[in-house]
């Protein structure tokens, strides 16, 4: 059920359903590509918030905190100390902070695959920015139903 102060809009409900999902792949997508191409955890956290916030518009602020299952101050946290980590790896092998460490995996379907603390990086700045844009979001939407 909606809340009294949220549209009513079949069509807004159903493609909202619809788009949840895609948003989410391609917040993905972009977080993957972010070390090869633009893109990367900033934006792809940006376009995640979009698509939970999308959801919030239509639904309760109970149901978009049951989507996300976690407190968003709690992946604020995580965030932080996997960005950090990334940093650390760096250092304890000789290089700078946040110093660029590559492996390469052979993965079946794909090859070659080559994977470093840039992405580890990203993975932690998406989950910052999903975590602060939906605490304000969470936190302005419980003061509008208050």
């Amino acid at each position: 059920m909606s809340m009294p102060n949220r549209p009513d809009s079949l069509i807004l409900r159903v493609t909202g359903h619809f788009l949840l999902p895609l948003l989410i792949m391609f917040s993905l997508f972009l977080l993957l590509r972010g070390h090869n191409e633009p893109g990367g955890g900033f934006i792809g956290g940006l376009v995640a918030s979009a698509a939970i916030a999308l959801h919030l518009f239509f639904t309760s602020v109970q149901s978009a905190r049951r989507l996300i299952w976690v407190d968003p101050r709690d992946l604020i946290g995580w965030g932080l100390c996997i960005a950090i980590a990334s940093g650390l790896f760096g250092m304890f092998s000789g290089l700078p902070f946040l110093g660029a460490l590559w492996v390469e995996l052979s993965v079946p379907i794909f090859g070659m695959l080559k994977v470093g603390t840039p992405l580890l990086f990203d993975i932690g700045v998406y989950l910052v920015v999903i975590g602060t844009v939906l605490n304000i979001l969470l936190a302005l939407a419980e003061a509008e139903d208050a």
